[in-house]
């Protein structure tokens, strides 16, 4: 087994285990049984579990980024754009291992007890705050800024809400929620009422 496979498998593990059961639930030796990758080399590649916790919250970002930048990008007009963030957040709550987010998560559990791991949780917030200010620029808000951090603000609450009561139905929520912000900023058509989520791909 190659540094690629063991490491694809060690952070398909830790993904898997740590989103679904908890990080300070899940020990290194569950990692290690779950990958089928021996300990010392699961020591050798993530010397510590602080490093691993890091390391699949960083590549969880990219895919979580990626799907969601993809399921966006594919609507006609930027002015839909934005409101198609909650589109993909609502397909997303609906899948059977949603848990939540996981960066969220996983500052609940560690705070900032472990400095790489709150930096990761951080630097995922920064990111999806940047990417929200370039779809709503896009848009024509003339002030970006303020519209984009309201966004975000009702994409945690949403991805919070639906993980506590296991329905899709706050995406709904935020959506209008997010509508009207986005209408008073001069961008964004409602999408009629009953009108089904489009499809697309989430994180899996």
């Amino acid at each position: 087994m190659d540094i690629t496979e063991a490491d694809g498998r060690l952070l398909d593990a830790a993904e898997a285990l740590f989103y679904e059961h908890g990080i300070q639930a899940v020990g290194m030796d569950r990692i290690r049984a779950a990958s089928g990758v021996s300990l010392k080399r699961l020591y050798q590649r993530f010397p510590s579990k602080d490093v691993l916790v890091e390391a699949y919250l960083r590549r969880r970002d990219g895919r979580w980024r990626g799907a969601l930048a993809e399921y966006v990008a594919a609507r006609p007009s930027a002015a839909e754009r934005p409101l198609a963030v909650f589109d993909w957040l609502e397909k997303w709550f609906g899948e059977p291992d949603f848990r939540g987010c996981a960066f969220i998560n996983a500052y609940g559990e560690l705070g900032t007890a472990s400095p790489a791991v709150a930096g990761a949780v951080k630097d995922h917030k920064a990111e999806v705050l940047r990417y929200l200010h370039g779809l709503v620029r896009d848009a024509g808000a003339a002030e970006p800024g303020p519209v984009a951090e309201q966004l975000a603000v009702l994409s945690d609450g949403a991805i919070t809400m639906a993980a506590v009561t296991g329905t899709p139905a706050p995406a709904r929520s935020a959506r209008e929620a997010a509508s009207s912000v986005l209408q008073t900023a001069g961008v964004a058509p409602r999408r009629p009422a009953g009108l089904p989520a489009p499809g697309g791909n989430t994180v899996g």
